[in-house]
């Protein structure tokens, strides 16, 4: 375990150019971020809107020692009438990488989200070639649920990703 302080906290305007940085550049996105070009206007417009804090889904800075690293994310889906969950994810900048961060912020989303939602489970998924992915989920209290064949179009190749899950009964680890 690292002694790195991790923390999650809502996004500010001065963080626009940090988030901005994973649309604009591609080894800032990384390998497994990257699906080309997109609209870099869009985190203006949602912070604009509301935030980046709505009821379908968020976003929340991860920050180190005041300096933001990167982020944490979390949408709504819908699986039945009367039931969902979230799906979480992580973006962090190449210099935040491999440090242990993405494990922490993952395990306090997951935590601040059973503490303030409903919701029995929330689920993650990664390349299957992520595999420093798949070690931060599992750090974090998730467990592999299984292979998702052909699931994502990046860089010219259909890949397979991995489903995991953490439910709202599952022991999460103190830290990690």
């Amino acid at each position: 375990m690292s002694d790195e302080s991790v923390v999650l906290r809502p996004a500010r305007e001065d963080d626009l150019p940090v988030l901005e940085r994973f649309l604009l550049e591609p080894q800032s996105a990384g390998p497994f971020q990257w699906y080309g070009w997109s609209d870099p206007g869009r985190f203006r417009r949602r912070f604009a809107e509301n935030g980046m804090l709505g009821e379908d889904g968020g976003l929340l800075v991860v920050e180190s020692a005041a300096e933001p690293l990167g982020f944490v994310a979390w949408r709504k889906v819908v699986v039945s009438p009367s039931t969902h969950c979230w799906n979480i994810g992580a973006q962090l900048l190449p210099e935040a990488r491999g440090r242990g961060v993405g494990s922490r912020a993952q395990l306090q989303l997951v935590r601040h989200l059973f503490a303030h939602t409903p919701v029995m489970r929330i689920e993650a998924d990664t390349e299957a070639e992520n595999i420093a992915e798949q070690r931060a989920l599992e750090k974090a209290g998730f467990t592999r649920e299984g292979v998702l064949r052909g699931i994502v179009f990046r860089d010219g190749k259909w890949r397979d990703g991995v489903a995991y899950s953490v439910l709202r009964g599952d022991p999460l680890p103190a830290h990690v």
